[in-house]
């Protein structure tokens, strides 16, 4: 599948002759490409590749640099993650540079497998042979290139701002990168590599340390702070603190100054739309509402229950016919007559009519007879238990008991059921009772109702109260309050089982342990259940009942009343209401951060880099060359910042600081900074490759095939020609 891209393709490739140079700036973050003699690259795009899937085909492709957002959402990019060739600065993956190196020849615009351009590629400094031969064997053996330059990109650089007067032929080039930061002092136009020192801490660490601590401060925002928004970020907020002692101490003040020097991101916010509390009016006209749809549910339901009323008496009547019917007939003709209907005997009619008659009671709101008592099959089906037991043999004495538990059992069973009958039509009375009596006069009810409320809410409470403190007086408190014994805290039944306890203990010290040998003995273990407690301890409290009634009928009648559920009780806790989000949670405010990250270039051991910082690489630096004391005055006074880490505001100040510190006193000290710190290495790489003399410096494909890889350790490239 073809390479995606947002870069345009380069349609004057076959304009230039096969010895016209091409420039390329491998570095940690981006490449660079172009022709010798221009100003500017012709293609740039981000050092890395992704190899996602698909989503319907599966099929895996290579995305390098700087894709398109829009094509990807066709693809799987959370199990490939952008990769780099580079460790530090050093290539070590030569596969993704083989990949990087097509797509930067493609856009470049070779139609052809086969480059036949020199080509001048930059490299760190005191780059390893092994990465350095892996590259040429590369450029020869997979593009036929007829020659091959390397050069470092901090020395061109330099070379570049001394055409312009910037720097002198003695000086210090301070290279702070995206993986590493370099320090390279030059004597007569030339980089002493002798003396150079270098750190493994860039701008790859600053973007790394902003994101760590704007992710713990900000969780909930952890999607926005992309890499590519952190990196603005950086570049647009952060800066040098000339002290940072007294910045931090300037921030842990949190004065005016503080506040000034703080930025702010405002993410994407919609603010939440604001519901106005109603008005009478409209109070009025809801409540009016409710009670029209109740009226209707009420008229609904008494229609229903007036056709049901119908619907039994009906069946009622049909049954009383059928049986009046069925008695005036022989028996050998009721198998006919009940064979149009859905009954098999004289007996399935009597106890549907039983069963209908008692639905009929019930519909209409008057008591329930036991189906016991109304059911005249009952005789026939408990017809062992009036007989005396003489009578009866052992086989008749077994279902005789058997009827006894299922008689007993069944009107337990209908008693239970008419008691919820009578209760629930009590209830229903009750409810009617209030509704009439809200109708009347809506103001008393409501006012009555809230008075209940009240009193019934402090008598739980104050029943909570003994449970917990206990309602006892046994003068191990006073009246002004103090500890509670645990016999306080007890009810009746624990405190029983406490003493049966005690007793059986204090039984048991007295000579023989005999606990056991009488039956009367083991009653103890049913006294000390706790399934036998008849206290009311743990049983629900009708008050408490009651209470969540009238709570929940001020919830349907009276709009202004709120809830308050109480500390342990039985319902359930009340949710937590959360407040609204407001445009201030959607902001990313930069304080300490915007100098605390690009601090770790001065003070790697922020982030657990036990190295050296700029300026003290500088020191090193000097110290290391041989020199005398006036070359070394004059290396201090032209020293050239470049790279992109050297963007930050506030840079050269700091770096002056410190070297004047390292430094003898009256030592005199001129920093600047490259015209373009991110392309002067390109720029410089290719007006060196324009010069007439650049054939000289490079290593030829026969070169290569006649003397082999290990020549290119003796290779060095002069800056000077």
């Amino acid at each position: 599948m073809p390479f995606i891209s947002k870069i345009q393709r380069q349609s004057d490739y076959s304009s230039f002759s096969s010895n016209h140079p091409i420039v390329i700036d491998n570095g940690g973050s981006y490449f660079r490409i172009g022709w010798a003699g221009e100003s500017d690259p012709r293609v740039i795009f981000r050092n890395i590749i992704q190899r996602p899937r698909h989503k319907i085909t599966g099929e895996t492709i290579t995305v390098v640099g700087d894709h398109n957002p829009a094509l990807l959402k066709y693809f799987d990019c959370t199990r490939s993650g952008p990769r780099s060739a580079f460790d530090g600065n050093v290539v070590y993956q030569f596969e993704i540079m083989e990949y990087i190196l097509d797509f930067g020849f493609d856009r470049l615009g070779a139609n052809q497998s086969q480059i036949n351009h020199p080509v001048l590629i930059t490299e760190c400094a005191c780059n390893p042979v092994q990465s350095r031969s892996k590259i040429a064997e590369l450029l020869f053996e997979s593009y036929g290139v007829p020659s091959v330059a390397f050069g470092v990109d901090a020395a061109f650089s330099y070379k570049y701002n001394q055409q312009f007067g910037i720097c002198s032929k003695d000086g210090l080039a301070i290279c702070s990168g995206f993986n590493t930061s370099h320090v390279i002092p030059f004597l007569n136009g030339e980089p002493v590599y002798e003396a150079c020192c270098r750190t493994n801490v860039g701008g790859y660490h600053v973007t790394d340390y902003l994101k760590q601590l704007l992710s713990l401060k900000y969780p909930h925002h952890m999607s926005k702070l992309t890499w590519e928004k952190v990196e603005d970020l950086k570049m647009e907020h952060c800066y040098i603190a000339p002290d940072y002692a007294s910045e931090v101490r300037l921030f842990q003040k949190g004065d005016k100054k503080a506040e000034e020097k703080t930025r702010c991101w405002q993410l994407p916010w919609t603010p939440t739309p604001v519901e106005e509390a109603p008005s009478e009016e409209e109070i009025a006209r809801k409540a009016a509402l409710k009670e029209k749809q109740g009226q209707r549910l009420r008229e609904m339901a008494e229609a229903k229950r007036f056709n049901r009323i119908n619907d039994l008496e009906n069946e009622i009547r049909d049954l009383d016919m059928l049986l009046q019917r069925l008695r005036h007939v022989a028996e050998n003709d009721i198998p006919s007559i009940l064979g149009k209907t859905v009954y098999t005997s004289k007996q399935d009619v009597e106890s549907a009519l039983v069963k209908a008659t008692q639905s009929l009671r019930k519909a209409k709101g008057e008591p329930v007879e036991s189906v016991e008592k109304m059911d005249p099959s009952s005789t026939e089906k408990y017809n062992l238990i009036n007989v005396p037991d003489e009578m009866l043999t052992p086989d008749q004495l077994k279902q005789k008991r058997k009827q006894l538990f299922i008689k007993s059992t069944s009107e337990a069973r209908q008693q239970k059921k008419q008691k919820q009958v009578e209760e629930e039509l009590e209830r229903e009375r009750q409810k009617k009772l209030e509704e009439e009596r809200r109708l009347e006069n809506p103001e008393l009810y409501l006012e009555e109702l809230r008075a209940k409320h009240r009193d019934l809410s402090e008598k739980v409470e104050q029943r909570k109260k003994l449970k917990t403190n206990g309602g006892h007086s046994n003068g191990n408190h006073n009246g002004s309050g103090g500890g509670v014994g645990r016999g306080e805290r007890l009810n009746s039944s624990q405190r029983e089982r406490m003493r049966l306890l005690t007793t059986a203990a204090f039984d048991r010290g007295k000579g023989e342990d005999t606990f056991g040998t009488k039956d009367e003995d083991w009653q103890l273990y049913k006294l000390m259940s706790r399934d036998n407690d008849d206290d009311d301890y743990d049983k629900p409290d009708p008050d408490e009942a009651e209470l969540a009634r009238i709570s929940s009928r001020l919830q349907e009648i009276d709009p202004t009343f709120i809830f308050k559920s109480e500390a342990g009780s039985s319902s359930a806790a009340e949710a937590p209401r959360f407040r609204p989000l407001t445009k201030e949670d959607f902001q990313i405010i930069l304080g300490v951060e915007r100098f605390r990250c690009p601090e770790i270039l001065f003070n790697p051991n922020l982030i657990g880099i036990e190295q050296a910082g700029l300026d003290e690489m500088a020191g090193i630096s000097i110290r290391r060359l041989e020199a005398s004391k006036g070359v070394k005055e004059r290396i201090t006074n032209s020293i050239l910042l470049t790279g992109g880490s050297c963007l930050f505001p506030g840079m050269s100040e700091r770096l002056e600081t410190g070297i004047r510190m390292i430094r003898p006193c009256g030592t005199p000290i001129k920093i600047v900074k490259a015209s373009d710190p991110i392309l002067d290495a390109w720029r410089g790489a290719s007006a060196y490759a324009a010069a007439m003399q650049f054939p000289h410096q490079t290593f030829s494909r026969m070169d290569y095939y006649e003397k082999g890889e290990d020549w290119l350790r003796s290779y060095q490239l002069r800056y000077t020609i």
